[in-house]
């Protein structure tokens, strides 16, 4: 029975979207929790942060380059936990 269980979940966990985030050098404010990243003038992604909110003068750092749902990001030196990640490429 728990075996039918993670067959039936499986799909949920590897559809969480991941981002790999090194190549950004821009980000753009969609909403004050919400940011898409760029490389130049390409969007790499949408990551939504629901815990933190976030300004346009905001310092927004990575802790790893390969970012995943529920990973964690720096906003203005606070640690916050990604919620959604949708790959823009």
């Amino acid at each position: 029975m728990i075996l039918n269980l993670a067959l039936l979940l499986f799909p949920t966990f590897v559809s969480a979207d991941c981002a790999n985030l090194e190549r950004f050098n821009n980000w753009i404010l969609e909403s004050s929790h919400t940011v898409i990243f760029y490389d130049g003038k390409k969007p790499l992604a949408r990551v939504e942060i629901p815990n933190c909110e976030i300004f346009p003068l905001s310092t927004i750092r990575l802790i790893d380059s390969y970012v995943c749902e529920s990973d964690r990001i720096l906003v203005d030196g606070v640690a916050c936990q990604i919620i959604t990640v949708e790959l823009l490429q």
